[in-house]
């Protein structure tokens, strides 16, 4: 304490002092609140917050692409309408419906067209529109991708009330046809390529095009910033800061 000073001028200086230090980080956090509002527009922005800013704008929107593109591989026959199932076949307003299971494999497995291996398949056809569950329908089961092909099973054509045919074979690998026929004043012929134990390279494609599309348009807005003007200048201050 110096001489001549009572103590308490120096108790109300300190208090002054610790009060001056509230109120200045205050206002600091009040200038830091402002800054953060007053950033949503570009002109109260640094420069680095404008590429961070916008480099998050974009890579949300790639993002929601690259999700909507793949998901839309994934859930393809799931979100499909009935009548544009991959699994059906129309002739007129008459439907059918294939499913196709390997339980050996796969207990909750289901199938379509794209078999993924040789063995015991069990194949289930769903007549779905009522007016074939009251005429004769027969299947056919052909080796090759044409029916000149070798017979596998031929099921002669009967009347299924309950609207479903079901038949257990032993498929090797490659091309088979399913041909479902119905007997009427005029018959009715449905047709199924199958493929067991090949790549299917149009599902692989639409599997892999979200994420290459994403990745692609990723190091494009990355080089995109890296060389912009805003970018360097921000990186220079930063450097320089760290420097100081």
């Amino acid at each position: 304490m110096t001489a001549g000073v009572p103590a308490f001028l120096f108790e109300e200086s300190e208090i002054r002092q610790g009060a001056l230090h509230q109120v200045r980080g205050k206002r600091r956090k009040e200038e830091q609140n402002t800054a953060g509002v007053y950033c949503k527009r570009d002109a109260h922005c640094t420069g680095g917050e404008i590429v961070l800013k916008r480099a998050r704008k974009i890579g949300a929107t790639v993002i929601i692409c690259v999700a909507a593109l793949y998901t839309g591989a994934v859930f393809a026959h799931g979100a499909e309408a009935l009548e544009d199932d991959s699994c059906m076949r129309r002739v007129g307003e008459n439907m059918i419906h294939l499913s196709v299971y390997q339980p050996q494999n796969d207990i909750a497995g289901h199938y379509c067209t794209d078999i993924p291996a040789v063995g015991n398949t069990v194949l289930v056809v769903d007549l779905v529109e009522p007016m074939l569950r009251e005429i004769p329908v027969g299947i056919k089961l052909i080796r090759g991708g044409s029916e000149e092909g070798d017979v596998i099973v031929d099921i002669r054509s009967s009347i299924y009330e309950d609207g479903v045919i079901n038949t257990q074979q032993e498929l090797g690998e490659g091309r088979h046809l399913l041909v479902v026929t119905a007997e009427g004043v005029q018959p009715l012929k449905y047709v199924y390529q199958l493929r067991v134990d090949m790549i299917n390279y149009a599902e692989v494609f639409r599997a892999t095009i979200g994420p290459v599309i994403g990745l692609l348009l990723i190091t494009l807005i990355g080089y995109k910033l890296f060389k912009s003007k805003r970018f360097k200048n921000w990186m220079a201050a930063k450097r320089k800061k760290t420097t100081l």
